[in-house]
């Protein structure tokens, strides 16, 4: 089971390829938020997400053996972009399972990154099912998104790196926000702050008609989504939350939070008119959170995770044009 010391090895492994992420902040967000506002900008990671952390992580953990013989994937970008990198710095080889609605800009630099794409409908077809037919030999070891050990541990560095940067800073308590899809970066915080910061509450942030997480937390069971795809929030869409992960945030998590497209386009515009960081909106579903739903936080301390900026570029420009300061 994913725990503290897996955590500290990851970051050890982790040591020298993943970039230490700055935690930033605006008077012009405090003011909206009515609050200290904090974010965790993760977009600046290797491949513009957390992903990478949890890829590193992964395929680092792996044996020469396992390593020759390849890694697989799916993901709708963040974590196929992630465990490429990392599988090409390991000299190992990749296929990655992704949805044919993923955005283009997510499939292109999975290609770059040297990767094999195998593309499916999402809404007809399981992703399980194509990632097992394409590793019938069962020989490539699969990386699951979040329901994997190693990922969960390389995605709870980020708790560390917020339980030191929050000490620097002299934040003593408060909420750590974040975009919540299956769970592995919600879980991996939450079990890095329980041990490091255990002042601190982790919540998930999710989109509106995607509140699975919100939803299982509410009734103590898993819960699924009725939609599978659909949302501008691609980045953190999945059937359920994870039975590794869910586990975890149903012990150390607060309740979650839910928030509409419309505030992730606009907490996309704010970042980058305040922070100057590009996010997409799934990305951007913490930040949103802190900014539009105070009435539903417990501290005057807020830290959001601003978990990806893997944004196609004409969203990022509707952000702008409907959200961006006016002239």
């Amino acid at each position: 089971m994913s725990n503290i010391d897996m955590i500290r090895a990851a970051q050890s492994r982790l040591n020298g390829h993943a970039r230490k992420t700055p935690l930033l902040s605006s008077p012009f967000l405090d003011d909206i938020a009515g609050r200290k506002i904090w974010v965790k900008a993760e977009c600046l990671q290797h491949t513009g997400s957390f992903k990478f952390r949890g890829g590193w992580s992964a395929v680092s953990a792996l044996s020469d053996i396992q390593r020759a013989n390849g890694v697989i994937a799916f993901s709708s970008g963040n974590h196929a972009q992630g465990v490429a990198l990392a599988a090409a710095r390991h000299n190992t080889k990749a296929v990655i399972v992704m949805p044919s609605d993923a955005p283009k800009i997510k499939i292109e630099n999975t290609r770059a990154l040297g990767a094999e794409v195998v593309l499916f409908d999402r809404e007809n077809q399981s992703r399980d099912d194509v990632a097992a037919e394409v590793n019938q030999n069962g020989k490539m070891t699969l990386i699951k998104p979040y329901d994997n050990e190693q990922v969960i541990a390389g995605q709870g560095t980020v708790g560390l790196e917020i339980a030191q940067q929050a000490d620097e800073n002299g934040i003593e308590q408060g909420e750590v926000l974040v975009c919540c899809g299956g769970g592995g970066l919600t879980s991996g915080i939450a079990l890095a702050l329980q041990d490091t910061a255990p002042n601190f509450t982790t919540r998930t942030c999710e989109p509106a008609e995607f509140d699975d997480v919100a939803r299982s937390l509410m009734s103590g069971n898993i819960e699924t989504n009725t939609r599978k795809s659909g949302s501008i929030c691609d980045a953190i869409i999945t059937p359920a939350p994870g039975e590794i992960t869910f586990p975890i945030m149903q012990n150390l998590c607060g309740a979650g939070l839910v928030v509409s497209e419309d505030e992730c386009l606009h907490a996309v515009a704010l970042a980058y008119e305040r922070l100057r960081i590009v996010v997409e909106p799934g990305g951007a579903a913490a930040l949103a959170a802190a900014l539009f739903h105070g009435d539903e936080l417990n501290s005057e301390n807020i830290i959001a995770v601003a978990t990806g900026g893997n944004v196609d570029t004409d969203v990022f420009i509707q952000a702008l044009q409907k959200f961006g300061a006016k002239s």
